[in-house]
């Protein structure tokens, strides 16, 4: 009975998202060396079908109308950042949420991490993944179909895990290699420094540059249960003043404590610039799409303990945290990026 009044609550969100939400998918940059695929959620019109959006044997997805007649006015920006080996559906619920709040969100498959595409070249170029979205944000602002509709005063950029540690990269955060290796020397967390090597981060990379990563029309960043940010220098940190909420888990899933990550970042970024909160009824990928019943088992069966990605491991929901989690980052947006 519980199960059956979750997709009913579900099955009602849905249908109101679908009067609203416009998607949308392209390449840019199909011709350059790192062609990137972006999907976009908008305020549409309601002239077509709606369809579930992003829906696997795994995950729901969120009801959408492809393509649908943008909505006129004005709209703020979201760029969406997915977590290593995600994709643009991580954080489709968020989305569709947003919409509702007069956002045009977009997100990007950052290339060499994403579910489907493993390139260690790639993912050991680390700095690419704050300029994807750089590159994304310049494309909407002056190529793309949405141009008119932007107000381009009004960007955010919003990451799950590394998505958390390349939005940073954004504001200013700044990665320190020698506090990084030196860090994993004394605590040689599995999760972050066991994948130093893949991501670039160890030793350095050709072509890396030695300069912020820093894009001025971010105005506000969320950062969701990130990784990695010890690396960050604590004066680059200190530096941010761009507003930052901080989300984090409180159920640690093994080597990755929210207080040597988030709380790094809520320890180091000034207060009056920065909100911490810890879901401790969360886990790590709380933050990502709803799993079906029976999800955990299809996960395990392609990949032996990828059925975490389904725990939460608390009293509550992961419906009920995504509520909890959409209202505050739908506060902390509108307060800072005002009309």
């Amino acid at each position: 009975m519980r199960l059956i009044f979750v997709l009913g609550l579900l099955a009602m969100c849905c249908q109101v998202s679908a009067q609203t939400v416009g998607f949308h998918q392209q390449v840019i940059g199909q011709h350059s060396t790192r062609p990137l695929a972006v999907t976009i959620w908008y305020p549409g019109e309601q002239t077509g079908t709606a369809e579930s959006i992003g829906e696997n044997p795994v995950f729901y997805g969120i009801s959408a109308i492809r393509d649908a007649v943008p909505e006129k006015g004005r709209f703020g920006i979201v760029l969406l950042s997915h977590g290593y080996r995600g994709n643009w559906r991580n954080l489709n619920w968020l989305a569709a949420n947003l919409v509702q709040d007069g956002f045009i969100v977009a997100a990007v498959d950052h290339p060499g991490t994403t579910s489907r595409d493993h390139n260690p070249l790639q993912a050991s170029q680390w700095w690419q993944r704050p300029k994807d979205l750089s590159r994304v944000l310049d494309w909407l602002v002056t190529e793309s179909q949405w141009q008119p509709f932007l107000d381009s005063r009004r960007v955010a950029a919003i990451g799950h895990s590394m998505g958390g540690w390349t939005v940073m990269n954004l504001i200013g955060a700044r990665f320190d290699r020698e506090l990084f290796n030196r860090d994993c020397q004394k605590l040689p967390n599995p999760r972050t420094c066991g994948l130093a090597g893949e991501f670039g981060l160890d030793v350095p990379q050709p072509g890396e540059p030695d300069t912020l990563l820093k894009d001025d029309r971010i105005k506000a960043v969320v950062s969701l249960d990130l990784g990695m940010a010890r690396g960050f220098s604590p004066s680059s940190l200190a530096a941010i003043e761009v507003p930052s909420l901080i989300l984090a888990a409180g159920v640690d899933i093994g080597d990755l404590p929210q207080q040597m990550e988030s709380g790094y970042l809520a320890d180091h970024i000034p207060e009056n610039k920065r909100q911490y909160r810890v879901y401790e009824d969360a886990a790590h990928f709380s933050f990502m799409q709803l799993c079906k019943p029976g999800a955990a088992e299809l996960l395990d069966q392609e990949q032996p303990g990828d059925s975490i990605i389904c725990f939460d491991g608390g009293e509550r929901s992961r419906v009920a945290l995504h509520q909890d989690m959409y209202e505050q980052i739908s506060r902390f947006l509108k307060t800072v990026l005002k009309d």
